[in-house]
């Protein structure tokens, strides 16, 4: 799932039990997303992200974060929480308007080599990793 204003890797399965390992927070999949902000991200902020930010629902505890190219206007951010618009909630707790946040990678697959808009069947090797090693 992604919400109306995310954009990137999406994945489609009539599979039950893959798509439960790849929704249910205990498989903990990794997600990652790049984040353009409207201002540029401090240190101290940076910082906080990366220490877990304690938002009304509990803390949201990041896997990585850092600022991409050396630009803190991106900040790419790693995550296995699967909480509704997580990191823009990180994000606007901290003061920051996200401008656009595009999923990057999800549960091992990346939207690499793939235009904005199209699609791709998984490889035989990423099925069967889905369904037997997640």
């Amino acid at each position: 799932r992604l919400d109306r204003n995310t954009t990137g890797l999406l994945l489609f399965t009539n599979d039950g039990e893959v798509a439960q390992k790849l929704s249910h927070p205990s498989h903990k999949n990794k997600k990652i997303y790049q984040v353009e902000l409207s201002q540029p991200l401090s240190e101290d902020d940076l910082r906080l992200i990366a220490q877990g930010v304690e938002l009304e629902d509990g803390k949201a505890i990041v896997d990585d974060v850092a600022v991409v190219a050396g630009n803190p206007h991106f900040v790419g951010i790693e995550i296995h929480i699967g909480r509704n618009r997580i990191v823009r909630r990180i994000f606007e707790h901290l003061g920051y308007e996200v401008v656009a946040l595009d999923r990057v990678q999800y549960a091992g697959l990346t939207k690499k080599d793939l235009p904005r808009g199209k699609w791709r069947f998984l490889s035989e090797q990423e099925v069967i990793r889905m369904k037997y090693f997640l």
